[in-house]
């Protein structure tokens, strides 16, 4: 084991790493300016247990009729051999597919071992490529990995991969609405960013085979009902910005010694459970260890990480806890209370907080206006 595995195995604990999955993966695109997540994600902590643990659980997640409408649209869309997508990739994309052939790659006669159905997905994935004779079209539940911080983290989608004409698609499938053409701009941000794992995921395996990893499209195809029935629709939606932030994180995550080096000796976020699974260690002392980590708040955390209410109760105050737009033009000033000091001409601003001031101050002048004719 390396010093920096050592290391990240001293603030983990004794516990298990956390394994990723591509919603973890995908959620690292949202903040990740947060040397906090990084710490954590790449020693694998279980920030759920842990923010348990300190009384600061996250309230997020789907639904049980979420899950099962989903589980029930994607059956729809998969079965006869995915019939109701061929059509669409036909009718609605333009693509000329005149023969098909369907693999499910989720077991392997049998044999759930992930080097198994790897090592399949790779074979029959790359046998595509190389636009064997026979080689596949449809592929559903490929095993895929990703890279992160130094480990190999196995991707279990539910995706289809689409093999046309040498260049491979990834297929989305997700149970929110289109309404009126239009999808909630959350829900179609977060699939995006995590069909763009899979994407990168698929480029590693081919590009590890010899190929040019461009032969997997930056254009997935993301299926969803239409208004407010159950007849699926497809789209296109473009990923390459998805992907760049994607690589960048990652990227930063492989040079977690340069978060290490600031960071005490003594680190560890070791909940120290007894013979009988019960942690020992003092919620207070865990939080003295979160604190040493320096994270970067913004409202978006509470949507994609384990530990949001615990750095939204500790931003408190802070320009950062009102949103990325508000703590970036505020331009220095990280505490509202000097905000509104120097908007209501309280305080001076220094040197490098001018032109933040100068937009507190117009602002509170617009304001002040606007209530005085309110009030008359």
């Amino acid at each position: 084991m390396t010093n920096v595995g050592q290391r990240l195995a001293t603030i983990r604990g004794g516990g298990s790493a956390s394994h990723h999955n591509a919603r973890t993966i995908a959620a690292l695109t949202t903040n990740p300016g947060c040397a906090r997540r990084a710490v954590l994600d790449c020693a694998g902590v279980d920030k759920q247990r842990l923010a348990a643990y300190i009384d600061y659980l996250a309230r997020f997640g789907q639904s049980q009729f979420a899950i099962t409408r989903g589980n029930a649209f994607e059956a729809q869309v998969k079965a006869n051999g995915c019939a109701q997508l061929l059509q669409l990739l036909r009718e609605r994309l333009n693509l000329e597919i005149p023969e098909v052939s369907y693999d499910d790659l989720e077991s392997v006669a049998g044999r759930e071992s992930q080097d198994v159905r790897y090592a399949r997905s790779r074979a029959l994935l790359t046998r595509a490529a190389a636009q064997a004779e026979g080689a596949g079209t449809l592929f559903d539940h490929p095993l895929l990995r990703l890279e992160v911080a130094g480990q190999h983290a196995y991707l279990e989608p539910d995706l289809i991969a689409f093999q046309h004409d040498g260049q491979f698609h990834v297929v989305e499938i997700k149970s929110f609405a289109v309404i009126d053409g239009q999808g909630h701009p959350g829900k179609v941000a977060a699939a995006a960013t995590q069909a763009a794992v899979y994407v990168l995921a698929m480029r590693e395996l081919l590009g590890e085979a010899g190929y040019d990893p461009q032969v997997v499209s930056h254009d997935v195809v993301l299926v969803c009902p239409r208004d407010f029935s159950n007849q699926p629709m497809a789209v296109r939606v473009d990923v390459r910005k998805q992907l760049a932030v994607l690589r960048r994180q990652l990227s930063r995550m492989t040079r977690i010694d340069v978060l290490l080096a600031n960071l005490p000796a003594t680190l560890s976020f070791d909940l120290a459970p007894d013979e009988r699974g019960v942690p020992t260690r003092s919620p207070a002392s865990l939080i003295a260890a979160l604190e040493a980590v320096e994270a970067r708040y913004s409202p978006e955390c509470l949507a994609s990480c384990e530990l949001a209410y615990f750095c939204r109760h500790e931003a408190r105050g802070c320009t950062a806890a009102l949103g990325k737009s508000a703590r970036d033009e505020m331009g220095g000033i990280e505490r509202v209370e000097t905000a509104l000091a120097i908007a209501r001409n309280q305080l001076a601003a220094a040197e490098e907080q001018q032109v933040a001031a100068g937009l507190l101050r117009a602002a509170a002048r617009l304001r002040a206006e606007l209530m005085s004719g309110v009030a008359g």
